[in-house]
């Protein structure tokens, strides 16, 4: 091929030869970079330059894999390949890392002779986020270079590895300042004095294999990815394949068990999960629209909820005005933001100093809604009130300043209504952060009626602005992600009244992927929530629904979870994290006995079935009815607001892996007994008649 058609060039200065990629934005080892990589190595190879410096324009140096080539088979040259071609050279190569060095860039970089980085740089091998391990080398070559157990660490984790500690570990040779290309030509100039030649990361002997400490991290990976066979496949690609008699066996070993992962469900899961987080928020429908002015955002509430959403706006540099009622409440309110930022500051995601100039260059805490005259945005995140809202909204109909996006917080509530209560319902939307809301990425973008389309992109734009995955929402109660909690949940309230444990059901769920059970997700909200959703509903409650009523007696009794120290588990000194009640179970035994019902048993299994269809089928509803545009808003809500076991895809990608024919024949199997609430979807049913699937529709 022509190198000038390449996004690989090869340049000489003198002695040395320059390699430079430059494939925008982020260096990606595409079908073409690989190509031009071999045709530049064979330049040099046949050039009169002794040593040469591979750098990237840009940015960073190579961020991985091209995103594009996904799902269309490993493209020829294999990178692999390219790898090895580098590595074989009787001249050395010098690698000069700036940026990041992701996936293959960093296995590119281990099969260079030498590496310098300069500061900022990092590096890393974060495969098993998509369900495969490094395939180009990485288990083989790492592990050589700095031991087993420290390359395992890397590769099993993901994480990036900053450049003064990939000096410590050996990965790189040198920690220089200035330009990358800079640093790498200096050090190039010593190897070429010092008469140095070529330094194969392959040549080097197989690491030792310490097998207590190897199944010590076994027990670690399993303990901290359950379910998952990326993490533990990646260690035993290292492992099988360093004890192979040479290095080649060692890179087909790795191969084998990379392609083995690329046939798995995990792995089509996480793809899923990847592709689907950027498009979600990139709704088709608001392609090409501007957004208004984000500047200075309004919060009204200083609460858990408001002071959350003001300390993710002073942390994305935006200006904060908040509201609270009087002066008392405003020093709450401050106070609050202070220990938000202090935990910030500890964690190391802030400077003390940083923390100091938000505070007072970038926040007013006032009791004068007139102090928001000139925010671009408020929002508001008052008590889940309709009536306390809507007379929020009056108010703000009066102070805001003409353009400016009035957007409430709600969980549950009409925003239609909401926005009846202003003069100006085309400015009305909802924005429902997750709690805390300075921690957790969901954000329902809630389009009402009435709401423009400028005012809705504008609602996308903070979302960028705060890092968060921005998800549309129609109006409807609890719209995408209550709606389907408040389904799914009382899934397994009606397998307590019939029979099963809530430990039980709790433990099921953990198993399948879920960080927590819905239990003790009760427990770590607060019964209280769950409490005042059932009173708010009660009044129009069908007579054919079955409600559970020892929710009601446990926060009766005051046992509101964690922050009692009872609810469905006990929590002391002893349990710091919970245990079972058993008094939970007499209550639940004593309330199926008043309703004349006899208990029998659940598999883990038929608990996972049910849970499931009952999600998917209220999801599939949420989709049908528009609520959800798209299949993939729904996975994404789960993922990033509920806990779905992301290496899982999402409750609608999940459906497909089983089987819509099949989750459609538990739903009708529930109907035998509960015609009420296993009802099919009518978009479910006829997926089925058509033989498609939720995938499909992604896709339209």
């Amino acid at each position: 091929m022509s190198l000038s058609a390449s996004p690989v060039r090869y340049d000489a200065q003198g002695e040395i030869g320059i390699i430079c990629i430059d494939n925008p934005p982020v260096n990606a080892s595409s079908q073409a970079v690989r190509a031009g990589l071999i045709a530049a190595i064979d330049q040099f190879a046949a050039s009169p330059q002794r040593i040469a410096v591979l750098h990237g324009a840009g940015r960073t140096f190579v961020a991985g894999a091209d995103i594009s080539e996904f799902g269309k088979g490993l493209l020829t040259p294999h990178l692999t390949d390219v790898i090895n071609h580098v590595e074989a050279q009787q001249k050395p190569v010098v690698c000069a890392l700036h940026g990041t060095a992701l996936g293959g860039g960093l296995e590119l970089a281990l099969g260079c002779h030498y590496r310098v980085a300069v500061p900022g740089a990092r590096v890393g091998l974060p495969e098993v986020l998509l369900g495969i391990l490094p395939g180009a080398g990485g288990t083989q070559r790492l592990p050589r270079l700095i031991g087993l157990l420290p390359a395992a660490d890397i590769f099993s984790s993901a994480r990036q590895v900053p450049a003064a500690e990939a000096l410590e570990l050996g990965i790189i040779d040198r920690l220089a300042e200035g330009e990358p290309l800079e640093a790498g030509l200096a050090y190039a100039r010593e190897l070429l004095a010092a008469g140095a030649g070529p330094r194969r990361v392959s040549e080097l002997p197989a690491p030792a294999i310490d097998t207590e400490a190897v199944e010590a991290l076994r027990g670690k990976l399993r303990r901290a990815h359950p379910g998952q066979v990326a993490q533990l496949t990646a260690l035993d690609a290292a492992i099988n394949g360093t004890s192979l008699p040479t290095f080649a066996e060692g890179l087909a070993e790795e191969r084998r068990l990379f392609m083995a992962l690329m046939d798995t469900p995990q792995r089509s899961a996480l793809i899923h999960a990847f592709f689907s987080e950027r498009r979600v928020s990139q709704p088709p429908e608001l392609k090409g629209i501007e957004p208004r002015p984000l500047a200075e955002i309004g919060v009204i509430g200083g609460g858990t909820m408001g002071g959350g959403i003001a300390v993710a706006c002073l942390l994305n540099k935006l200006r904060v005005v908040l509201i609270e009622r009087d002066e008392a409440a405003c020093a709450k309110a401050r106070q609050g933001i202070e220990t938000m930022l202090a935990d910030s500051v500890k964690r190391g995601k802030l400077s003390a100093a940083a923390r100091d100039a938000l505070l007072a260059d970038q926040l007013v805490i006032a009791a004068d809604y007139a102090a928001l005259g000139r925010a671009d945005l408020i929002i508001e995140a008052v008590f889940e009130s309709m009536e306390v809202k809507k007379e929020v909204f009056a108010r703000l109909d009066a102070v805001a300043r003409p353009g400016a996006v009035l957007a409430t917080n709600t969980s549950y509530l009409d925003i239609n209504e909401i926005a009846a209560a202003t003069s100006r319902p085309g400015d009305v939307l909802g924005l429902h952060f997750f709690s805390p809301a300075h921690v957790m990425r969901l954000l329902e973008v809630v389009v009402a009626d009435a709401t423009t389309p400028e005012v809705a992109v504008t609602g996308f734009a903070l979302a960028r602005k705060l890092k968060k995955v921005a998800v549309r929402a129609g109006v409807c109660d609890g719209f995408i992600g209550n709606r389907i909690l408040k389904t799914y949940r009382a899934a397994a309230d009606h397998m307590v009244l019939d029979g099963a444990s809530p430990f039980q059901i709790d433990r099921a769920l953990v198993d399948f992927g879920f960080a927590m059970g819905p239990y003790a997700v009760s427990d770590l909200a607060g019964i209280d929530i769950g409490y005042l959703t059932r009173q708010r509903l009660r009044p129009t409650k069908d007579p054919h629904d079955r409600w559970a009523e020892w929710p009601d007696r446990l926060h009766d009794l005051g046992r509101l979870g964690r922050k009692s120290g009872r609810g469905y588990y006990i929590y002391d000194a002893e349990s710091p994290r919970g245990r079972p009640d058993p008094e939970v179970e007499a209550m639940i035994a004593e309330e199926r006995s008043q309703r004349g019902i006899t208990p029998r048993s659940f598999t883990d299994a038929e608990i996972i079935e049910r849970y499931m269809a009952a999600m998917i089928n209220e999801a599939a509803k949420v989709v049908g009815e528009g609520i959800a545009r798209r299949p993939l808003d729904v996975d994404m809500v789960l993922l990033f607001g509920y806990g779905f076991p992301r290496w899982r895809g999402g409750p609608l990608h999940h459906a497909d892996t089983l089987g819509l024919d099949q989750v459609l024949a538990t739903i009708r199997a529930g109907a035998a007994d509960d015609a009420w609430f296993w009802q099919p979807a009518p978009l479910l049913e006829e997926l089925v008649a058509k033989g498609r699937n939720f995938a499909s529709l992604n896709e339209e």
